[in-house]
């Protein structure tokens, strides 16, 4: 029987392949990723280990581009699996570059996969400890702006809301409060087609991207101090996780968010405002 199709965007990072590793045994795997070099490397990466993986470069904020990925999927078969690590973080790109990829890319992505939902199809999220941060402050008026991301006008209204909403570290945090609300939204279309739509939030984790932003901003080494575990996560922590939830051992798991982030959110509530992503 021909297995289903997972789908892993930003699939040659640390974390995309970590999660392909992990699915391979249970999924057919398709890599979607922005840079065709990093692509063609991280194919061949895995085919070293023994792992067959078709690969797709695909832009994820630009709708033609996420069409393309989601009619190269149908080609393959059933829609198992869509497993979203792509993103930028504050330290790779400007504040209106980040809302475009981590918020609306993930709508695009959602709204391009809803029609081959079948049951048993399940969608993962990677969002952020950060979303959880300024979800704990925000407001009506922003949460509107979150819930409506494929607005045309998506930015301007985050620019009137305060234009420090278009700084990188603050647009990375409500964008990835954004995919939050989304996967809650989505869970919600979905599961009427049996399908499932979780997010995950992982703390600080020991991927290039966490220790290029781990040396930019110093509140990081705090809350790596006052995480109950001690220590970064690493990658294929998350990936264990994300095959948990693709999995049928979490078929009645949906419209929700795992935090995956050894306890360092609630830590640092605790001792707010001492130290804060804000600080």
């Amino acid at each position: 029987m021909t297995k289903r199709t997972a789908v892993i965007t930003g699939g040659a990072g640390g974390m995309g392949l970590c999660c392909a590793r992990r699915l391979a045994p249970h999924y057919q795997i398709l890599l979607a990723e922005i840079d065709e070099a990093r692509l063609t490397e991280g194919l061949a990466v895995l085919s070293e280990e023994g792992i067959k993986a078709i690969g797709l470069p695909t832009d994820i904020s630009e709708p033609a581009s996420v069409a393309d990925l989601a009619t190269r999927a149908a080609e393959l078969g059933e829609f198992g699996a869509l497993v979203h690590t792509a993103g930028l973080s504050p330290t790779m790109a400007p504040g209106d570059r980040i809302w475009q990829v981590n918020l609306v890319g993930s709508a695009l992505l959602m709204e391009a996969f809803r029609p081959q939902v079948i049951p048993g199809s399940v969608a993962v999220l990677i969002a952020s400890q950060a979303g959880h941060f300024i979800g704990d402050g925000a407001t009506s008026e922003l949460h509107a702006i979150l819930d409506d991301p494929l607005a045309t006008d998506l930015l301007q209204r985050i620019d009137a809301l305060s234009p420090t909403w278009l700084e990188p570290g603050s647009a990375y945090g409500g964008a990835k409060l954004g995919v939050i609300r989304l996967a809650v939204r989505a869970a919600l279309d979905w599961g009427p087609s049996g399908g499932r739509v979780v997010s995950l939030s992982p703390g600080i984790i020991d991927t290039g991207m966490g220790q290029q932003e781990y040396a930019a901003q110093p509140f990081m080494a705090t809350m790596v101090d006052v995480t109950p575990l001690g220590r970064m996560g690493e990658d294929d922590e998350i990936a264990k996780a994300v095959e948990f939830l693709c999995s049928d051992a979490a078929s009645f798991v949906t419209a929700t968010d795992l935090l995956v982030d050894g306890g360092s959110t609630q830590a640092v509530r605790q001792i707010k405002p001492a130290v804060s992503p804000d600080s």
